[in-house]
């Protein structure tokens, strides 16, 4: 006798959420019409038992599917930085962009340059009139994220400006799981007997940076583990070219090096480890290296990197359903959803 098909099942072979394929199973939600006829075409093939009677979609609906006219019109994709491969943003986007052109929008992207704003203008290649939605990817200038708000258009943030917090933007806000893996992290670590741990990376950068960096103290405190201020790094300013130098500066004025270093993406992990071979110092012999995006880099690198890993096929779904929901709906409540992270333990804390 076959297998039952479950609702995991049907989510595991599509690559969305077990949330999305029981909202369209179930009619309920918010779930933009091509994904919900996806999700029930995946079922009727597999044979899920509510729909064993069905042939094809159509047959769930008597006969005939009712679909909306096909949507018309720009998404605009905002970037403050070039989002080459090794940003989580990348697959995400191209996720993002496979959904929506479904529904029959289109993406054109715009660099948002420093000029742009510090004169607080849009980039010249901006239409508001053909703009459905904007989605903002490395947008962490407050004043022009709220001054985009202030357009009418629907807004999506993939991450935010620090000052989000308590100047809410009028948007929806998309964020990984900054939390969980540095949690089990410094968890684990206690266990090992390791406890003199330190944080690298600019806090206050965008609300990711935040998170992890409070996630970091958080665990600490909760793991009954001290803090030794001299370990924390939170502060090296700027994020930009001179950061490497500033922070090594603060790393070759130390007594003595942590066990464990906790870095704010895999990125400054790199920058650490290029600090320490310049004073002659090695990972993890003298001191261990954790990051976060598990980026490709992570993964090619001698030791290779302990990191987080960003599910990003499934923050482009989700991007695409907030984005498109907050087009077909604009008075919904705005909404800060999370999705889920990994941590994944490899040679820079010698597992």
């Amino acid at each position: 006798m076959a297998n039952k098909v479950t609702i995991q099942d049907i989510a595991d072979a599509l690559g969305v959420s077990r949330n999305t394929v029981s909202k369209a199973i179930n009619n309920t939600g918010i779930l933009a019409d091509a994904t919900r006829e996806k999700v029930l075409a995946k079922a009727v093939e597999m044979g899920y038992k509510q729909f064993s009677y069905a042939n094809s979609v159509s047959d769930i609906f008597g006969g005939s599917i009712v679909k909306k006219p096909e949507h018309t019109g720009e998404i605009a994709l905002f970037t403050g930085s070039f989002l080459d491969n090794s940003h989580f943003a990348s697959t995400m986007l191209d996720k993002f962009q496979h959904e929506i052109t479904d529904l029959g929008y289109s993406m054109l992207m715009h660099r948002v340059t420093p000029a742009n704003i510090a004169d607080m203008v849009l980039p010249a290649s901006f239409n508001k009139e053909h703009t459905k939605g904007i989605i903002c990817v490395e947008m962490f200038n407050q004043k022009y994220c709220e001054m985009l708000c202030s357009l009418g258009i629907p807004m999506l943030f993939v991450d935010a400006p620090v000052e989000s917090y308590s100047k809410q933007l009028e948007a929806d806000v998309l964020m990984m799981d900054n939390s969980a893996g540095f949690f089990n992290l410094i968890s684990n670590m206690k266990e090992r007997g390791v406890t003199k741990i330190g944080f690298v990376g600019q806090a206050n950068h965008c609300r990711s940076f935040f998170e992890r960096y409070m996630a970091f103290r958080n665990a600490m405190y909760l793991n009954n583990l001290p803090i030794d201020e001299k370990f924390d790094f939170s502060d090296v300013h700027p994020h930009g070219p001179e950061y490497f130098a500033n922070l090594f500066k603060a790393i070759s004025a130390l007594d003595e090096l942590p066990e464990l270093l906790i870095c704010a993406n895999d990125f400054v992990a790199i920058d650490i480890i290029n600090c320490l071979k310049v004073l002659d110092r090695s990972y993890p012999k003298d001191v261990m290296i954790a990051g976060f995006d598990d980026s490709a880099e992570s993964k090619v690198m001698t030791p290779a990197l302990t990191t987080c890993h960003i599910h990003s096929q499934i923050m482009g779904f989700t991007a695409a359903n907030l984005l498109v929901s907050r087009i077909e709906q604009p008075d919904l409540n705005y909404r800060t959803v999370y999705t889920e992270t990994n941590l994944i333990y490899r040679e820079s804390t010698r597992d």
